[in-house]
């Protein structure tokens, strides 16, 4: 394998020759990505469940399919994304004209995460193709199945002047980040999101960081806790809790905690039968360090339903605990696994002050009929995106930005965001 700096080298020159820039270039390399997914789906489908335990149907839910539809969707609109965009003259510049236009940064580096590691990887590489730059992608090398999938069939379906893969752990990143690129696109833990941008500020690099942190749903009195139940069920324990916008923890009152307890208890058995252990569609903690963390926490409330797990088979069961103290230790840093803290507080008033005296969250998600809560919660909180009724669905819809905000992260992509975050959005003035 080459030496980072070698392949960072090649790929600007590539770069510099205008390679990238050609729109049909860029369209055809999604074209050829869409390929590979479509020809090799089964394959990556496997390394999934190799390293997540993840069954065939989610994998190609939440990973492929996902990646295919934002492709079919930046194909249909990259053309008006990238026109450029008149503004207008003051007066006493007479006739002439000005307009914004895009132009690509350069070469760009994207670092993914373990726990989509395929869509996370492949939905920021092409919003970075599309908007015209070689790109260095390094997979999570704790998803080694995957990740060794990628670096097989990247480099057979992509223009390899221009798009290179690393993969590897801790020194080939540090490796990377030592080299200098025009973006750092990375999605991960606050710790090495610090790591990275420390890295970059040496070059001034601008930097997207996904992160996370503990998205909090707020339960209503007016809302119903079935529908809560199922809904919530279904997002938090979706890739066994390991989702960036998985619900963290429910703050309601104690009248609606008591309610949603059994209504959880029927969810969970609805999605993955009486033993989830058995059930096809639940999926595994990524290693045995992460199990171990997780049991660690389960103890911080009484358990509603779950509270097993078998580390050998790296299985903790879909766990809710209620009577969670707000000081307990599964509620001192984001839990990223199936364990459901129910926080009960009196109201709205009490709910918003708690979300605020805490960092700011990747999403907040509210269950209400009350319009006036819901505005509420938008007016009076901060979080990098709000899902009213519906957990985890905002990230779905191309056209809406995805990303953070404060410790939850910087920057957003997805659609048209995707381009905005790979390019520069350049000012021209042309005189008569």
């Amino acid at each position: 394998m080459s030496h980072p700096a070698d392949t960072v080298a090649r790929l600007r020159v590539a770069f510099r020759t205008g390679r990238t820039k050609p729109v049909d270039w860029r369209t055809g390399q999604l074209r050829r990505l869409r390929e590979m997914l479509t020809e090799h789906g089964t394959d990556l489908a496997a390394a999934l469940r190799e390293d997540l335990g993840k069954s065939p149907a989610e994998a190609h839910r939440t990973e492929i399919d996902f990646t295919i539809r934002e492709i079919d969707h930046t194909l249909d609109h990259l053309d008006a994304w990238l026109r450029p965009e008149p503004v207008p003259v003051p007066a006493r510049l007479g006739e002439a004209s000005a307009w914004t236009q895009y132009d690509p940064l350069g070469v760009v580096l994207v670092i993914a995460p373990w726990n989509y590691p395929a869509q996370l990887l492949l939905t920021p590489l092409l919003g970075a193709l599309a908007a015209g730059n070689a790109v260095v992608v390094k997979p999570s090398e704790l998803a080694p199945a995957t990740s060794a999938v990628l670096a097989r069939l990247l480099p057979a379906y992509l223009d390899t002047e221009a798009v290179a893969v690393v993969e590897g752990g801790v020194p080939e990143t540090t490796a990377l980040l030592a080299e200098r690129f025009d973006h750092i696109f990375y999605t991960g833990n606050g710790t090495v999101g610090r790591i990275v941008m420390a890295a970059a500020a040496r070059h001034l690099t601008p930097v997207t960081l996904e992160l996370g942190g503990k998205s909090p749903v707020f339960v209503d009195r007016d809302a119903d806790p079935a529908t809560v139940a199922q809904r919530l069920a279904a997002g938090k324990f979706l890739n066994a809790g390991q989702t960036c916008v998985a619900p963290d923890y429910v703050l309601t009152d104690p009248e609606t905690a008591r309610a949603l307890e059994p209504e959880l208890v029927r969810a969970v058995e609805a999605l993955y039968g009486p033993d989830p252990a058995a059930s096809p569609e639940y999926g595994r903690i990524v290693n045995e360090r992460y199990f171990d963390r997780l049991t660690a926490l389960l103890g911080s409330g009484r358990v509603v339903t779950g509270g097993d797990g078998d580390r050998a088979a790296k299985y903790i069961a879909p766990t809710v605990l209620a009577d969670v103290a707000p000081d307990s230790p599964v509620m001192a840093e984001e839990i990223f696994g199936p364990v459901l803290p129910i926080v009960t507080v009196a109201g709205l008033d009490e709910a918003i002050d708690f979300i605020n005296d805490r960092d700011k969250p990747l999403a907040l998600y509210a269950f209400t009929e009350s319009e006036d809560t819901r505005r509420r919660l938008a007016a009076e909180t901060s979080s990098g995106g709000l899902g009213l009724g519906l957990p985890l669905a905002h990230l779905t819809v191309s056209d809406l930005p995805f990303g953070g905000v404060g410790e939850s992260g910087m920057g957003s992509y997805h659609g048209r965001w995707s381009i905005e975050t790979f390019s520069h959005r350049k000012a021209v003035l042309a005189a008569k």
